[in-house]
């Protein structure tokens, strides 16, 4: 190719560049890392169990310490992938027992995109990584962003009843939770409605007609004399249960005042003026931070209770107007 083409397609290339760098900055372009583990493709963090929880900075060690990493939830022989392109070293031993899970990796690399030219383009940040509970493919070598790292290890056969997750801890022990969580334009269109609240009903379906009244915002209650002020969403005795947005928890919220066994609940306060008290539900604990989509406990057994009822959560804004449109997220659509 004559020089003169060549030096008139890298100036070509160098314009298109820099124009899609302006529209599309580094921040955006790669501001979160890829899916860690297969079946999570949002890299959805470990809420709480028996064992703790997977969140930065959670209670460690009896209150003593605190947790310096997020574990990423992913089930028992999933695959792995690497969340940025990198440089691998290991094998990380994180429990130093030989255990079942006692294997990880670590991948340090950049954002940094290559150039054609030399124009004085910004850099993406560098990154450091530890990536535990997982069986590598290999230990040393260059890794692409979303290229097979290897497979999680079997955790139920060390911790039986966890939420299997992969730990994920920056080299310098900072919080990995912004570059984890995608982040999604606010284009008009964003679907800023509730997650789904309980395993088994993905779409919020809310409960119709029994015996005992009607689920939808303002049916009737008291023979007629009341309405209901809130709506209920259709779930199993015993299901597990979602937080539908990101917030603060507090409880316990006792509806009925006579401690049968569905007599329990939690409020979820967030942000833009979310409030929302959850019923008929015990979750896993009455205060902290929780996010959308987290395990929040488990569905009551309603049929001990009202025997034939079509059981469900009761889900109640604070200022007791209708959160039907938050719940129905998009059905029909």
């Amino acid at each position: 190719m004559p020089a003169l083409h060549l030096m008139a397609l890298v100036s070509l290339v160098s314009t298109v560049f820099a124009r899609q760098w302006a529209a599309h900055p580094p921040q955006q372009q790669h501001r979160h890392w890829a899916q860690i583990c297969s079946g999570n493709p949002t890299n959805k963090i470990r809420g709480c169990d028996r064992y703790g929880c997977g969140h930065f900075g959670a209670g460690r060690n009896n209150g003593k310490g605190k947790h310096v990493g997020v574990d990423v939830i992913c089930a028992d022989g999933a695959t792995v992938y690497a969340p940025f392109s990198g440089q691998l070293s290991g094998p990380i031993r994180f429990f130093h027992n030989g255990n079942a899970i006692d294997d990880g990796v670590q991948i340090k690399g950049s954002g940094n995109w290559f150039c054609l030219t030399s124009l004085p383009l910004p850099s993406l940040p560098d990154y450091c990584v530890k990536l535990v509970c997982i069986h590598p493919i290999r230990y040393q070598g260059q890794i692409q962003r979303g290229q097979q790292l290897g497979r999680m290890l079997p955790m139920q056969k060390v911790f039986p009843g966890i939420i299997s997750h992969i730990h994920v801890e920056n080299c310098d022990r900072s919080d990995p939770t912004h570059l984890l969580t995608p982040v999604v334009p606010p284009f008009p269109h964003q679907d800023t409605r509730w997650a789904t609240l309980c395993s088994g009903n993905p779409t919020n379906e809310i409960r119709g007609c029994d015996k005992y009244g009607c689920g939808y915002y303002g049916a009737p209650r008291r023979n007629g004399k009341g309405k209901h002020t809130g709506v209920d969403v259709i779930c199993a005795d015993g299901a597990t249960v979602y937080a539908p947005f990101t917030g603060e928890l507090s409880g316990p919220i006792k509806f009925f005042h006579n401690g049968n066994a569905i007599d329990d609940g939690v409020q979820i306060r967030g942000t833009g003026g979310l409030c929302v008290k959850l019923l008929c539900i015990h979750p896993i604990r009455y205060n902290g931070r929780i996010f959308k989509g987290q395990i929040l406990g488990k569905m009551l057994p309603m049929q001990r209770v009202f025997p034939g009822i079509t059981s469900h959560i009761h889900v109640e804004n604070c200022d007791r107007s209708d959160p039907t449109r938050d719940l129905e997220r998009g059905k029909g659509q």
